[in-house]
């Protein structure tokens, strides 16, 4: 299993972006980047495409959606896979993401305890359904 170690966070809040990359260091060990904005990701992402994505859904300008839309534009954005980070988690939100390929919801406010556990969880169902789809291809 290929163990994650690089995730590009996508946040606008200031405090926010802070006390989530402090906890995926520290708790996670996670070598964590960090942009304010859509469009400050998709430069971050061409200099040094990372193993995870994590974006905000709601961010003035570019939203997480439409961040995430642009970066699977980019040859080296195509298959990293995503989670949207978001206090919109109504069915109806949460079945939209997914539909955008996302590997994972988490709801804001979020636990810090548990944050890194529940990344390293979807990151792990993410491996197990791809080296499953590769089986069935092969």
């Amino acid at each position: 299993m290929t163990e994650l170690v690089s995730i590009l966070y996508v946040e606008d809040d200031p405090d926010i972006q802070a006390m989530t990359k402090l906890t995926l260091k520290r708790r996670g060990g996670f070598d964590v980047r960090t942009a304010d904005s859509g469009n400050a990701a998709l430069k971050e992402l061409k200099k040094n495409p990372p193993q995870l994505l994590m974006l905000d859904v709601m961010m003035p300008g570019m939203d997480g959606p439409a961040t995430l839309r642009a970066i699977r534009e980019l040859p080296e954005g195509g298959s990293i896979p995503a989670i949207f980070i978001t206090a919109k988690v109504q069915k109806h939100e949460v079945a939209a993401y997914e539909a955008m390929g996302c590997i994972g919801v988490i709801s804001k406010p979020f636990d810090a305890m548990t944050l890194t556990d529940t990344i390293q969880e979807m990151w792990k169902k993410h491996l197990e359904g791809n080296s499953t789809k590769d089986e069935r291809a092969s």
